[in-house]
């Protein structure tokens, strides 16, 4: 999603400023935490940059389209959190984002913010939610099918959940229908997405047992 320039603008920016601050500093606490659990400095820097180039190509390369208030992107959100750890797919969401905007898409950096706070708290929520339907000291590959398909639809749903409170936050309730069009194009993402991130996690499943800091979070093949 890239939320359109102007859906806020700059009298009421105030509070993305203050979720997009928060959520990054959220960010950089999972980040102190790969470092000091998840393959140390070096790790953290490799993941990031893997989820940095991986974000970009999502939002870049991969089908995408303007639908009402926002544009339609597949992200894989839930992928990259349990392949690469909650830190560095919080550093490659924000990166990753920010990246396309300046090279491709500056009209959008104004709503940067906004369009940050969408990316980053619906992971830090699933990030959570992994810690209630996923057993303590289980390795991701070790997770149920029907648990990954509930983090990848539950990120789905809290980004498009924030398109539509910034879209009514920015422009009010007259903005539902417009609201409405990139709900129905996002389920597109949401039917698709899902089976993407159980494909990935399949595959990563021949890495049971194995170390594979730094070039994917420890947990993912190994208890923790």
């Amino acid at each position: 999603m890239h939320i359109e320039p102007g859906v806020v603008d700059a009298a009421k920016m105030t509070l993305a400023y203050a979720t997009a601050a928060t959520a990054a500093g959220v960010g950089l606490k999972f980040a102190w935490d790969a470092i000091k659990n998840d393959g140390g400095v070096a790790g953290l820097v490799f993941r990031s940059v893997v989820a940095t180039l991986a974000v970009f190509i999502f939002f870049e390369v991969l089908p995408h389209f303007a639908v009402g208030v926002s544009e339609v992107h597949f992200i894989l959100g839930s992928t990259i959190l349990l392949m690469l750890g909650a830190g560095p797919a919080a550093i490659g969401l924000a990166l990753g984002l920010l990246v396309q905007g300046m090279l491709f898409a500056p009209s959008d950096l104004p709503m940067y913010a906004v369009n940050l706070t969408t990316l980053l708290v619906p992971l830090f929520a699933i990030s959570a939610l992994a810690k209630k339907i996923i057993a303590p000291k289980t390795a991701y590959v070790d997770i149920t099918y029907k648990q990954a398909f509930a983090l990848s639809t539950a990120y789905q749903t809290g980004i498009v959940a924030w398109v539509a409170f910034w879209a009514i936050y920015g422009q009010g309730f007259g903005v539902i229908s417009s609201v409405a069009s990139f709900g129905a194009a996002y389920m597109l993402v949401v039917v698709i997405e899902p089976f993407v991130d159980l494909a990935v996690l399949a595959a990563a499943k021949s890495l049971k047992g194995k170390d594979t800091t730094p070039f994917l979070t420890k947990r993912l093949g190994q208890a923790a």
